[in-house]
């Protein structure tokens, strides 16, 4: 049995059986309530404990790095994303960083194709009719939305996610066509149907859909950004369930507005909670609070690879999703 004296403090309050199999495991300590942290109370967790527990919301920087405990040695983050951990400070005051990659990949290709179907179909405008009792009966120009069959879908981001989108929009009778850093091998585009574009601007301009798989780093910031979004149908749909920065919000809107772009579904935003008070307004915009990878499954393996990741290290091997720098 693991040795429950390593002090682990959890930031936010995970599913139950996570939390209850690492209180087996670890002398953990977790959260109250779900909110998050204060910096006052990250910098006391960081400063007492051996492993720490964060979650996307939490963000911890250089300073915050920087006034951590002696004793802290392992950032187990609960999550795919690792944007808002300052990784090269950990690594010079040699704190180790782990993710919990691949897990959430089924869950976030669901909710795109969700998210496509959703804006292209005009559900919610369905829905908010019937909850507010004005449908009167079945009217044969009412809501009309299009098929989402033979639209072509561009995949910005071809890695594990986008190519779970591939899969999952190649069943609904899309074509296929994806922009990356690197071309695929030619098995992994046969088995796709899909079609690489080494110019992200030729292949923007060519099709209905598009769906933003891709990381937020520094080379992807604003990579959809206003000259982008112009070469774009204006039929087209944007979709992003991956990371807000990659497109400039403020342009999206106003083309959204001005009817340039047909509709968009976002799950991510470029401020996180702060969003654009105009698109909310907008009737051709899905908004989602951040749901890609939330479901209770995902969620539980989540936690169990953090575990994973803890025991590991606490073992005094190299923990199996260590993140380093510049990944």
């Amino acid at each position: 049995m693991a040795d429950r004296g390593l002090s682990v403090v959890v930031t936010r309050r995970l599913p139950a059986p996570v939390e209850a199999r690492m209180r087996e495991l670890f002398a953990t300590t977790t959260r109250e309530g779900d909110a998050p942290m204060t910096r006052d109370e990250l910098a006391q967790a960081m400063r007492q404990a051996r492993v720490l527990v964060p979650s996307l919301g939490d963000r911890i920087d250089t300073a915050l790095i920087e006034q951590a405990g002696p004793e802290l040695g392992l950032i187990a983050n609960y999550g795919a994303g690792v944007d808002h951990i300052a990784l090269e400070a950990a690594r010079a005051r040699g704190i180790a960083v782990t993710n919990t990659p691949g897990v959430m990949t089924g869950d976030t290709a669901d909710m795109a194709l969700a998210l496509i179907l959703a804006v292209t179909r005009r559900i919610p405008e369905g829905l908010a009719i019937m909850q507010s009792g004005g449908w009167t009966g079945w009217d044969p120009n009412a809501l009309l939305g299009g098929r989402i069959a033979g639209r072509q879908l561009g995949i910005l981001g071809m890695g594990r996610i986008g190519q779970a989108v591939a899969q999952r929009a190649r069943a609904f009778g899309m074509g296929i066509h994806y922009h990356n850093r690197r071309r695929l091998h030619p098995d992994i585009e046969a088995a796709h149907g899909a079609t690489w574009w080494e110019s992200l601007d030729q292949m923007v301009a060519r099709i209905d859909v598009l769906s933003i798989n891709c990381p937020h780093t520094p080379a992807t910031y604003h990579l959809m950004n206003a000259r982008r979004l112009l070469l774009m149908k204006a039929g087209a749909v944007i979709v992003n369930t991956s990371r807000g920065e990659v497109v400039d919000e403020n342009a999206l809107t106003r083309m959204l507005r001005e009817g340039r772009i047909a509709g968009a579904g976002l799950d991510v935003y470029e401020r996180g909670a702060a969003i654009n008070p105009r698109l909310r307004e907008l009737a051709n915009v899905v908004l989602l609070p951040h749901m890609g990878s939330a479901t209770l499954e995902g969620r539980i393996e989540m936690g169990e690879r953090v575990i994973i990741n803890i025991r590991t290290f606490e073992d005094g091997h190299r923990p199996p999703d260590l993140v380093l720098p510049g990944m």
